[in-house]
């Protein structure tokens, strides 16, 4: 069987060969010429214009000029010209066979135009350069201006013949730039050869790309056909067919993501039979009527959603995202007492024990009034109570259970269960949620709600759990007062811990949290390490007492010291970021962040929501370096300027892209973005899940004719997806 040019190993492309096709799959990706095409510019430079050389400056982003070559100088070490015959050797060419070019370390090129002379100036590639840059030649020279001894010059830029006809144009308008590596750049990889292995790919193999989209949808949507994008995105004709090419690839892209999220929900929506909770029960009026306060209008409002979930006869697969103290556990309560409230069982698994454990105390004293039982199974439950658990689970009388990854081992086994709450369900692998669904008696699974204080952007949350159904808690409870946080200096820290000493003698706690555990050479950060030794200098036993937790430490010793503190025995807990999620502490007053710029803002946000959960004011206080980036800059001060965790989430993203808000590029993506940005595109990624349902709506298994094109495209393997609705 012939395979097509598409599928084609990328060694086999002219130019590329066995040593750099191995480059371009383990940097790029890049395996078949299908996918270099689909490897697309993340930027264009504009070659139309020529400038003057005495109109350069040095903070230009690049420049193009047309200049002269005056002379070459070949240099060694200690930046002496070498002495060489025929430095200075006229168009006829240059003998080069006296030099070795191994002594040279650079070659200098004095270039002019009527305005000016520039230097030009290579480190590599001096051979070949010296036998080109023959003084008298005219050239075409890009590159970034930068300086030099107080004069601009260029280092390494593109040398092109100046075109036929003579004129100042370039050779190209709108060049691409694309996505490299260093191991590519030594390798002699560069954007010019990049751009021109893309060019042979186009040529060889855009006549086998078959159109992705049906004609009616490219006529609704305005889209330009594919063929025409590909060639547009890679060598624009003009602006305007760059803007087409764009516009139509990001679109596809976003809209069979969708696609494949959607039609999944809408199967499931269909076929996957959930438990019917027609009743709110007596238990829920009770814990309702009893309650101290009143809930939000974003609670009640979240309530309603799940309530019309459980009683729909199709399995709850509902995402409850909530900021840090919204009231995200009191609703979890209610959802579980609805399920007891119709005969089953309910169970809340937590990533760590002293969430877990904090989980437990909350939720206790909303069922005091209404006779539920309720347990708590985590590692370290005592064998004879965990024998007591176990047997309650297995005859019902059990109604509802919190736990760590200690609620899926095979002898926690349900009468009844019909409820999963997940709270940080990325927290939990994949298996280890899957093993919880197998415990259900009847086979139907459980009703799942999961429960993230992780503030995701809108269009973050549109895609990474497009098959969920999200419900967002975006009103504080009443009362709850404002944290107030400011940015300090290393100069600021005695006036700092003077003001830590006054709050622990009014009877607050204080949190001080470092981004580095061990030294590191190549951070100049402040560390746990040293903090640590810091912090119990400036704060001695007696009176003070500092406590330790960090990721290194066992779940014991992690435990006890954070049990210390939470009890109030110490009055300060130096940590990592480990407390980032579950430790509450409403005696916590102050949360010191070391190095704030090291941290992401949806990061900041959250340690910040550590202290603020109690009656009395709270500070965040952001310690910073003395080099601070400019966008590291702007992250302290928009933490300082608002508390609301999706404007600082949408602002993250944007400044950080959507790659590492979870920690791991693109995480939990169904299929990897190439051009797209959940970031910058979220009114096309709005538009094309319209689209998406609206098709759906219509055709939920697209087996009608006119999508059978949309079907064949999402067999294809990039869209395959575990369902992960069944496990999340």
């Amino acid at each position: 069987m012939v395979r097509s040019e598409l599928e084609s190993d990328i060694q086999y492309l002219p130019g590329v060969g066995p040593k750099r096709g191995q480059l371009l799959r383990s940097e790029l990706g890049v395996n078949t010429f299908g996918d270099l095409i689909r490897l697309y510019p993340f930027r264009y430079i504009d070659r139309s214009g020529v400038q003057n050389i005495s109109d350069v400056t040095s903070d230009a982003a690049y420049i193009q000029i047309l200049a002269k070559v005056v002379r070459v100088t070949l240099m060694g070490q200690h930046s002496q010209p070498l002495h060489v015959k025929e430095m200075t050797a006229t168009l006829g060419g240059r003998d080069d066979s006296q030099i070795r070019f191994n002594t040279v370390k650079r070659l200098s090129a004095i270039v002019a135009d009527a305005t000016g002379e520039m230097e030009i100036v290579f480190f590599k590639g001096i051979k070949y350069m010296w036998s080109r840059l023959i003084p008298g030649a005219n050239f075409v020279f890009f590159g970034k201006p930068t300086v030099f001894n107080g004069r601009v010059n260029m280092v390494h830029p593109e040398v092109d013949n100046v075109p036929q006809g003579g004129g100042g144009g370039a050779p190209g308008t709108l060049t691409g730039v694309y996505a490299s590596t260093e191991k590519l750049k030594n390798s002699g990889v560069t954007n010019k050869v990049m751009t021109r292995l893309m060019g042979l790919a186009l040529d060889r193999c855009l006549g086998e790309v078959t159109e992705s989209l049906p004609d009616r949808i490219l006529k609704e949507k305005g889209l330009v056909p594919l063929r025409f994008a590909l060639r547009n995105i890679h060598f624009p004709s003009d602006t305007t067919a760059l803007a087409k090419a764009t516009y139509r690839l990001k679109f596809e892209e976003l809209f069979f993501l969708q696609l494949s999220l959607l039609k999944q929900k809408y199967v499931r929506s269909r076929s996957e039979v959930g438990l019917r909770m027609p009743k709110v029960g007596a238990a829920f009026n009770k814990c309702y009527d009893s309650l101290p306060f009143g809930l939000t209008g974003a609670q009640k409002r979240v309530i309603r959603e799940i309530r019309a979930d459980m009683t729909g006869g199709h399995q709850m697969n509902r995402l409850l995202q909530g900021d840090v103290g919204s009231g995200k556990t009191m609703v979890a309560v209610l959802t579980c007492l609805i399920a007891v409230g119709n005969g089953y069982q309910a169970c809340i698994m937590a990533p760590t024990e002293v969430l877990a454990q904090q989980h437990y105390n909350n939720i206790s004293k909303y069922l005091s009034p209404t006779g539920v039982s309720c347990a708590l199974l985590t590692g370290s439950t005592k064998a004879s109570e965990r024998k007591k658990i176990h047997a309650a689970l297995e005859d019902g009388s059990l109604g509802i259970i919190v736990g760590t990854h200690a609620l899926i081992e095979d002898t926690v086994i349900f009468k009844n269960l019909g409820l999963a709450v997940i709270d940080e369900q990325h927290r939990f692998g994949v298996e280890q949620r899957s093993r919880l669904w197998k415990k259900t008696s009847s086979g139907i699974p459980p009703h799942v709600l999961v429960m993230t204080a992780t503030p995701i952007p809108r269009t973050l949350a549109m895609t990474l759990y497009g098959d969920l159904d999200v419900s967002v808690i975006d009103e504080m409870p009443p009362g709850r007062k404002p944290v107030q946080t400011v940015l300090l200096a290393e100069r600021d820290r005695g006036r700092l811990y003077n003001f830590i000493k006054k709050q622990i003698a009014s009877g607050r706690q204080a949190f001080i949290v470092y981004p580095l555990i061990f030294e590191s050479e190549k951070l100049d950060y402040q560390n746990l390490e040293k903090g640590y030794e810091d912090i119990v200098a400036a704060f001695p036993f007696p009176p003070y007492k500092v406590a330790i937790v960090h990721g290194q430490q066992t779940n014991d010793v992690k435990n006890f010291n954070m049990e210390a503190f939470a009890a109030g025995r110490a009055n300060i807990l130096v940590s990592t970021t480990v407390i980032e999620v579950g430790v509450d502490v409403p005696n916590a007053s102050v949360m010191v962040i070391e190095s704030a710029e090291r941290f992401g803002l949806s990061q900041l946000h959250q340690l910040r929501g550590r202290v603020g959960r109690g009656s009395e004011k709270s500070y965040c206080v952001l310690m910073h370096g003395q080099k601070v980036s400019k966008e590291s800059q702007k992250r302290l001060e928009m933490m300082v300027a608002t508390e609301n965790g999706f404007e600082l989430a949408e602002e993250d993203m944007k400044m950080r892209g959507p790659g590492d808000l979870e920690g791991t590029q693109q995480s939990g993506l169904p299929i990897s973005l190439n051009i797209a940005s959940l970031a910058r595109d979220g009114g096309i990624l709005s538009d094309a899940r319209n689209y998406a349902t609206h098709i759906l709506d219509a055709d939920p298994t697209l087996e009608k004719p006119e999508n059978k094109i949309l079907a064949e495209e999402l067999r294809k393997d990039k869209y395959y997806r575990q369902d992960f609705s069944k496990i999340s």
